[in-house]
């Protein structure tokens, strides 16, 4: 295994076979390679937090990574560096994950200016993987300008990425009316920005009419931020027309945030939110590896199931165990 200090060197100058070898570093469970990872972003964070983050969500055929891939490639056209952390999910019951993302963004695997990282979600909640935030920061460090993490789209990946990114994403298909029943209010709450995909050939003015009725549901939405209004643009990957106006609308709401003093806040509210549920994650596995807790659980959940007690009364029995291991 490298040293601290050639994973430093490596990522600082832009080694991107080092990069990756950091990140499968920090994905890893041993505890050994969590304390070098550890200490590897701990003498990283300096260099941290200069890039657009930028999170990317939207419905199963959206074409997600097919928009990344273009919109990618524009902004490698501009001398940008890109990183694109692209989390596929896993499978319940393999743990499988098919990471076939860069056979989806063949440009931008190509291109020296991007790194395309993908990560099974490992079945962590919403499908968001769970070392995702550590891996924007080394991302960062090596000098990335942008980066996008692009989501599986199952509802509570949304909630997830918005605490990892400066702004969120929406792409939609232009067949609004049915689209729109689906969307949770609250996701829209969460969302800065919507793009409506595949503006194209005779879906071109079915996209525009998307976009008017997009603009209007959003009157009724309260904003994730009071001083920024999501704007609704549409986008053709394939066409790779309306590219250039969204990024001009990234770039707005990133300035909008530094100029109001809500970046730096989202940034630093973003960080104790990933502290409390790192906190919430390790107590949860402790209480489960607890052998009282092991020993008693199959009994209470088959009570549970059966309908012989509450859930409430379980979860009570469950916590007095741990009450009491305590006091033993």
């Amino acid at each position: 295994m490298l040293g601290i200090d050639d994973y430093v060197q490596g990522i600082v100058s832009g080694d991107r076979a080092i990069l990756g070898r950091a990140i499968t570093l920090i994905e890893s469970n041993r505890r050994d390679h969590q304390q070098v990872a550890q200490e590897l972003l701990t003498r990283l964070l300096p260099r941290t937090g200069n890039a657009c983050r930028v999170g990317v969500t939207g419905v199963p055929g959206v074409g997600k990574s097919t928009f990344l891939d273009a919109m990618g490639t524009f902004l490698t056209r501009r001398e940008l560096r890109l990183a694109v952390l692209a989390i596929d999910p896993s499978s319940s019951v393999s743990g499988g994950s098919i990471l076939g993302d860069k056979t989806r963004m063949e440009r931008l695997a190509r291109d020296s200016r991007a790194f395309i990282r993908p990560s099974p979600s490992s079945g962590s909640l919403g499908g968001v993987a769970r070392k995702t935030r550590e891996t924007i920061l080394l991302c960062e460090a090596a000098g990335y300008d942008v980066v996008f993490v692009e989501t599986v789209g199952v509802g509570q990946s949304e909630i997830m990425v918005a605490g990892m990114v400066d702004s969120v994403l929406l792409l939609l298909l232009p067949n609004a009316g049915d689209e729109l029943q689906g969307i949770k209010r609250g996701i829209l709450e969460l969302v800065d920005l919507v793009a409506v995909n595949k503006a194209d050939g005779d879906r071109l003015a079915a996209a525009r009419q998307a976009c008017q009725q997009y603009l209007a549901a959003l009157k009724f939405v309260r904003p994730s931020s009071p001083n920024w209004k999501p704007p609704v643009v549409t986008v053709s990957a394939l066409e790779e027309t309306g590219l250039a106006e969204l990024w001009d609308q990234i770039e707005a709401h990133r300035r909008a945030l530094q100029d109001s003093g809500d970046l730096e806040e989202k940034r630093r509210q973003q960080r104790l939110q990933w502290m409390w549920s790192l906190v919430e994650e390790s107590v949860l596995g402790s209480f489960r590896s607890d052998p009282g807790i092991v020993a008693a659980l199959p009994d209470l959940e088959q009570q549970v199931v059966a309908g012989e007690i509450t859930p409430t009364l379980a979860a009570t029995r469950l916590l007095e165990l741990t009450r009491s291991a305590k006091r033993g």
